[in-house]
């Protein structure tokens, strides 16, 4: 079957199941396969393909089709302008999180960072970031062994191995106050577990519940990070947070709880202009 026929055939198939770009799914799928890129591909439209790469062509399709995520199939998520190596065992980086480290390098990088903490660190994609960007060393904890494979594989993929120390607990549990950090970053667990069945498939039934699930009303991870936080944080260091587009006021709240030593406390929209970060800073003595 020839190129341009079996893309419109995969395009018809994922626009049947319920997949909202699946032009460009079936692209990205057959170049992943045959390790062609869109030019290349358009070249050769009115070309055929071998029986064995169109079996397991319409294979991968089937299974997208089945709202397993691309980039599941793929086993890549470009972020950062990086690729990064994903699987069903951490969440599948998304634009809102270049959103929070944006804001963390505008405001760290006049000031400089010593040592930075990646609370939640799935596939290692921020704390990568930093370690690139602000050149500091970035401790990076996960509660999932196995989301940590995939974070290590990333160190390595971009060079950050050994500015990165990959660490396995609940969030601080595993961490000494001793030293504390002058920079804080987490993208932690904040849909609302009664939320999550309504999210598309390929999150609600693909992704890591582990990395998705905030507990009733989504804030749990959020209000144990800011109440856990201070003795790690040093005063006058800064703490950043990823939350849901509905829980600007909610977050600000618990950062400036009274028995929390915390000030400035933003709430930053996002490119929508929704409510997406949350930044804190410990007072300083």
């Amino acid at each position: 079957m020839r190129i341009d026929q079996l893309l419109a055939e995969a395009a018809l198939d994922l626009a049947r199941a319920g997949v909202a770009e699946a032009e460009l799914d079936a692209r990205l799928l057959l170049e992943h396969l045959t390790k062609m890129s869109r030019s290349q591909l358009v070249l050769r439209f009115d070309r055929p393909l071998d029986e064995a790469t169109v079996t397991r062509y319409r294979q991968l399709v089937e299974q997208r089709c089945r709202r397993i995520p691309l980039q599941h199939l793929t086993g890549v998520q470009e972020f950062w302008s990086l690729k990064f190596t994903v699987s069903p065992t951490v969440l599948i980086p998304r634009p809102e999180t270049e959103f929070l480290l944006e804001q963390v390098l505008a405001a760290c990088g006049k000031t400089g960072v010593s040592r930075a903490l990646d609370l939640c660190t799935g596939s290692g994609v921020i704390a990568v970031v930093l370690a690139r960007e602000l050149a500091c060393p970035v401790v990076a904890v996960d509660i999932s062994e196995p989301a940590l494979r995939v974070a290590a594989v990333n160190c390595s993929r971009h060079d950050a191995a050994g500015r990165v120390l990959l660490v396995a607990g609940d969030l601080f549990a595993p961490l000494h106050p001793a030293c504390p950090f002058d920079l804080i970053v987490s993208n932690p667990p904040y849909v609302a577990e009664e939320a999550i069945g309504t999210l598309e498939p390929e999150v609600s039934l693909a992704e890591p519940r582990l990395a998705l699930s905030g507990g009733p009303g989504g804030l749990h991870c959020i209000e144990r990070i800011a109440g856990e936080a201070v003795p790690y944080l040093r005063p006058g260091g800064l703490l950043f947070c990823e939350i849901g587009a509905d829980q600007g006021r909610a977050a600000a709240a618990i950062f400036e709880a009274t028995n929390l030593p915390y000030d400035n406390v933003r709430i930053i929209d996002d490119w929508a202009g929704r409510p997406r970060v949350v930044q804190a800073r410990h007072i300083p003595r």
